[in-house]
């Protein structure tokens, strides 16, 4: 792989994590709504999940290529009517007293993470396009695509961030933030149908 081809992969890469998915807009609403501290086994799972559809995406390109499309089609529907439930969870959902006991869990971040078509595609154009062209080894199609489970996690601690940064605005505001935040959840699940 010459550099201009990993300079592309780079580039391709942090684009791809760096825009709004469900991942990233669960963050911002998990860290403006419960602060780091209580969304961070969220948060966790997010990057948990993150890594490991980024795995998947290795082994499937290696030796089960022809259960990819078949498994696609399934969790296309499967992400289309979680992301449904998280965008009217989050345009109903208020700020948290302090005193609550609820709190954000690892498996919400995980099974959205699964259910994400977004980071499946990603990993697996990125693998098909930039690298399988030079390197076919199970080693390092896991490699690549823990550079990009990696970078997207870096993206998610940049949306947690804008979370935090935005935290009194968000509790002033946190009707119409929560219903722009459901819409970009639903225009989200509608790409993914439409793909």
């Amino acid at each position: 792989m010459g550099v201009q081809v990993l300079f592309s992969f780079v580039i391709y890469v942090i684009i791809n994590a760096f825009t709004p998915g469900p991942g990233n807009i669960l963050a911002l609403n998990t860290m403006a709504n419960y602060g780091w501290k209580r969304g961070k086994t969220l948060f966790l799972g997010i990057f948990t999940g993150y890594f490991f559809v980024q795995a998947l995406c290795a082994l499937f390109i290696i030796g089960l290529e022809n259960l990819i499309n078949p498994i696609m089609t399934v969790l296309t529907y499967v992400g289309v009517i979680y992301i449904l439930w998280l965008a009217y969870q989050i345009a109903i959902s208020k700020p948290e007293n302090k005193t609550s006991e609820k709190q954000p869990s690892f498996w919400i971040g995980f099974v959205l993470q699964i259910v994400n078509v977004k980071i499946f595609l990603f990993g697996i154009t990125s693998l098909t396009g930039y690298v399988m062209p030079y390197y076919s080894s199970l080693g390092l199609l896991l490699f690549f695509e823990m550079i990009i489970a990696a970078i997207g996690s870096l993206a998610t601690l940049t949306w947690i961030f804008f979370g935090g940064l935005f935290q009194k605005t968000y509790f002033k505001h946190f009707r119409v933030i929560n219903i722009i935040l459901a819409l970009l959840l639903l225009q989200c699940a509608v790409v993914l149908l439409l793909q």
